[in-house]
């Protein structure tokens, strides 16, 4: 591996997994599910603007009108009333849900951000690289950046506190999204443009809705509704295929 590949596979890591997960995870902890799954609406045209500035991909006007849809429905469900006061029920613990309900949304939007970097440096990796490689390396470069943070939050943990099933939970969830998925994504990439592989993240506001709705027992008021519905627009309109665009997008990028 060159120098460039060898750049490219840390970034891929850091943002992708390292910096992902920590804007996620924080994220959703401070605002409902319901707002991830829209904010997350927004990966495919943040897919498609970053193909355009790295790939060189050719985006038409249809592209631009989704992002904008995109951030027309963030900023709806940012400006929800509604939505700030709903993990609350009185005095100072409103007053903290609603301050920190823009910081959680803001962190979504970060991690649409990496996943954006993520899916285009991936696309470049699978021109020189294999998808088990890049699993196994990436994953490589996330144990060794989230290893002195598991250190330092282990030296005072009670590990018999964890029931089994937790473990479980753990250890699929680690297969699922760090091997599993990293493995399957990189083998679609080799085929596709960065911008089609947006079509697919269409499942991440859907499942987080119906989580949101179904096992949290969150509703949907009129403002998320219509914020929801602008997103998936943008979804729409940013992963159709293009009639003259379709001979353009490298099927396999220099490395």
């Amino acid at each position: 591996m060159n120098g460039q590949t060898q750049c490219l596979l840390f970034l891929e890591s850091f943002l992708g997994n390292f910096l992902f997960s920590i804007c996620m995870l924080f994220g959703v902890s401070m605002t409902s599910a319901v707002a991830a799954g829209v904010i997350m609406a927004s990966i495919p045209a943040a897919v498609a603007m970053m193909s355009w500035l790295f790939l060189r991909e050719r985006i038409g006007l249809r592209v631009w009108s989704a992002i904008a849809c995109a951030v027309i429905g963030i900023g709806l469900v940012s400006l929800s009333k509604g939505e700030h006061l709903a993990p609350a029920n009185t005095g100072l613990e409103a007053n903290f849900a609603s301050n920190t309900t823009w910081l959680g949304n803001l962190l979504l939007v970060g991690a649409v951000l990496c996943e954006a970097f993520y899916a285009v440096i991936g696309k470049k990796l699978t021109g020189s690289l294999s998808p088990k490689r890049i699993t196994a390396l990436i994953n490589l470069w996330g144990f060794a950046l989230v290893t002195p943070f598991g250190l330092w939050m282990a030296w005072g943990f009670d590990f018999a506190s964890v029931r089994a099933s937790s473990w479980l939970l753990l250890v699929f969830y680690s297969l699922a999204a760090s091997v599993w998925t990293v493995w399957l994504w990189m083998t679609g990439l080799k085929t596709i443009a960065a911008n089609q592989a947006g079509v697919f993240s269409v499942l991440l506001p859907i499942s987080a809705a119906a989580v949101g709705v179904i096992v949290l027992g969150e509703s949907l008021n009129g403002t998320q509704i219509g914020a929801f519905a602008i997103a998936l627009t943008g979804v729409v309109l940013a992963t159709l295929p293009q009639r003259g665009l379709e001979k353009t997008a490298p099927d396999a990028l220099p490395h």
